[in-house]
């Protein structure tokens, strides 16, 4: 048996995965476990390993380096579930390992923007390699990168949530409720909350998978319980055409709610309340009369009376 720290026992194998090297880790581990057969952590990294050395060779049939990027990055919550059945969630494992995939994915988007191979979605591109930066802790290139695809594509809500995510963790909270509300505004569905790593958006999440919501749906109550939970407080006016869109948003999901099966009022009801949530904080900048809030608030207590308690309290 090998009687040094766990920590000291993987330092080899931890340092080429924080490199990109998974190979010359997975050389590194196996030394280890021909001297230690039963040593559990030495088995648990292979495993994590392994899950990765055989997507980068199927990664590596793929047709252009945006390709091996994107599906590089869509593995990323198929390997925290499957790590996440191995028992122990070991923090300092799976974060090299992140390293060492984000480092990978991140040399491919790279090559894009700095070679000679035709580039598929420029802002897509700039968000995934701000996403790389941001997961690898380099948050100011990370805010760049999401910043520049953000300029170019200021609808996507997947853009959106990255970059407030990256300033949450920079530590510039008022950007990040800001864009954050912006994101889920836009198209909550749209978000990939596996890749939100700052503790105010993940207390947020954890918080409504806690009362029993699950993928889409739990998207789709993100924003309510972040208003209740003031969250997302840091607001803006909507200026006129907003505003017409988003009476007609409104006004679309109310007929649809009359006509839709319960599957979908499951999705249609959160985003409703988030809308009305937004034309309440508008009529009080605008100082408008007191009966169209009283309006707007009646209708989310038919839709939700406990949301409304709390809304109002």
């Amino acid at each position: 048996m090998i009687d040094r720290s766990v920590q000291t026992i993987l330092q080899p194998a931890l340092v080429f995965l924080k490199q990109g090297d998974l190979e010359q880790a997975h050389r590194s581990l196996e030394r280890l476990l021909e001297q230690d057969l039963d040593n559990p952590q030495v088995m648990y990294t292979l495993k994590g390993v392994s899950f990765w050395l055989d997507r980068m060779r199927y990664s590596q049939t793929l047709s252009d380096n945006f390709l091996r990027g994107e599906y590089l990055i869509s593995q990323w919550k198929p390997f925290l579930d499957y790590i996440g059945k191995m028992g122990d969630f070991n923090e300092l494992i799976v974060y090299a390992l992140k390293c060492s995939i984000f480092t990978i994915a991140l040399q491919l988007y790279q090559s894009l923007l700095t070679g000679t191979e035709t580039v598929h979605n420029t802002a897509e591109i700039y968000r995934k390699t701000g996403l790389c930066y941001k997961a690898l802790g380099d948050y100011e290139t990370a805010i760049s990168c999401l910043q520049y695809a953000a300029d170019i594509n200021a609808h996507s809500a997947a853009i959106l949530a990255e970059l407030a995510d990256a300033y949450s963790l920079s530590g510039e909270t008022r950007l990040a409720k800001v864009f954050f509300r912006e994101a889920l505004f836009k198209n909550a569905s749209e978000i990939e909350i596996c890749f939100l790593d700052s503790e105010i958006f993940h207390a947020l999440v954890t918080k409504v998978a806690a009362i029993g919501y699950k993928e889409e749906e739990l998207l789709e109550w993100l924003p309510v319980y972040g208003t209740l939970d003031g969250v997302l407080n840091v607001k803006r006016e909507l200026k006129a055409l907003e505003l017409g869109k988003l009476k007609q948003s409104v006004y679309t999901l109310e007929n649809e709610l009359r006509e839709k099966d319960i599957k979908s009022k499951k999705l249609i009801i959160p985003r409703l309340i988030n809308y009305y949530f937004w034309l309440i904080d508008h009529y009080l900048n605008v100082n408008v009369e007191k009966s169209k809030i009283d309006e707007i608030l009646l209708r989310i207590k038919l839709l939700d009376e406990k949301i409304y308690n709390r809304y109002i309290r």
